[in-house]
């Protein structure tokens, strides 16, 4: 196949925005919608951008549609051009007036609880035009979201990222990881508490392919013990807390997770070999906008005020 010359002018800016609705939406019908366009037109630019690239991007079934092998490529590579481009505009006008745009940080378990909203409510104080939006997800599901330029920064237990290219991180403080259950459950009557005396009470762990859950694994062989059979897995904080305070649940969660909840505390069962640093993963080679760089300017304040 010829080498594709896609910036002789041909492939317009409506295209990437068509193609990324349609693969978000699943159906040409519905991004017509989205869009607020006749659905011929968006069928019509669909068959034009086909046309440029030679190969079809879609497959049609009687459900909507499905990316080919060449759709998403050419989607994850839309995506990211079209993040770019809103990132431009966000510069431009930052660097206007400094006073607008917006920041989107994708969050994990740790220092979403305490340092995240002090560090918002400290940012919207001093430049209330700014937008912050807060996703939580997996760090695996966010990292590439944080590649394509759709979030700004990821903010948690920092994971390894060694084997991951394009990513540098910021350590903003240490906190520990605890086990904790409610103030009145049975265990806290055991004599010489140990893991092992946990193992017959419901669980709630982090999901399988978290780092959170790798380490509390590690743990539980160190010890020569397997995992809870009766567990449930969950990253939501709230409702990792109230699961925790209204049943006999036990949960390994960030000390200041715990420390915030009255009804909450620790366990007297240490996890000494649990990394403990909370800080941000940013890309290597973007410059943070205007509005995440004064983020990330609130996040460290905050996190020295939190370890002072």
């Amino acid at each position: 196949m010829r080498q594709l010359d896609l910036l002789n002018g041909r492939l317009k800016l409506r295209h990437l925005v068509l193609v990324v609705a349609i693969a978000e939406h699943g159906s040409v019908l519905r991004a017509a919608e989205h869009l607020h366009l006749a659905q011929p037109a968006v069928t019509r630019s669909l068959r034009e951008v086909e046309g440029i690239l030679g190969v079809e991007l879609f497959t049609r079934g009687p459900r909507g549609v499905t990316p080919t092998l060449f759709g998403d490529a050419f989607t994850e590579h839309a995506r990211a051009v079209l993040a770019e481009l809103r990132r431009a505009g966000e510069r431009i006008t930052g660097l206007a007036d400094g006073e607008v745009g917006t920041v989107t940080i994708g969050t994990l378990l740790a220092g979403s609880n305490v340092l995240l909203p002090r560090a918002i409510a400290a940012l919207k104080k001093d430049r209330p035009g700014i937008t912050v939006i807060v996703q939580e997800a997996t760090f695996d599901a966010q990292v590439p979201r944080l590649l394509d330029g759709e979030i700004d920064l990821i903010l948690g237990r920092l994971n390894p990222i060694d084997d991951l290219h394009g990513l540098r991180q910021i350590t903003l403080y240490g906190e520990p990881v605890r086990l904790v259950a409610r103030r009145g459950h049975p265990a806290r009557s055991l004599p010489d508490l140990g893991l092992a005396d946990l193992l017959g009470y419901p669980w709630v762990l982090p999901l399988e392919q978290t780092a959170l859950r790798a380490e509390l694994e590690q743990v539980f062989r160190a010890e020569g013990l397997v995992l809870p059979g009766n567990l449930v897995e969950c990253t939501s904080v709230l409702t990792v807390r109230t699961l925790v305070r209204d049943t006999d649940m036990i949960a390994a969660l960030p000390e200041l997770v715990g420390r915030t909840d009255a009804d909450i505390a620790p366990l007297p069962v240490p996890l000494e070999t649990v990394r403990r640093q909370v800080g941000v993963t940013l890309p290597a080679h973007r410059a943070p906008t205007p509005s995440a760089r004064i983020m990330l300017d609130h996040l460290r304040r905050e996190a020295a005020a939190l370890t002072a």
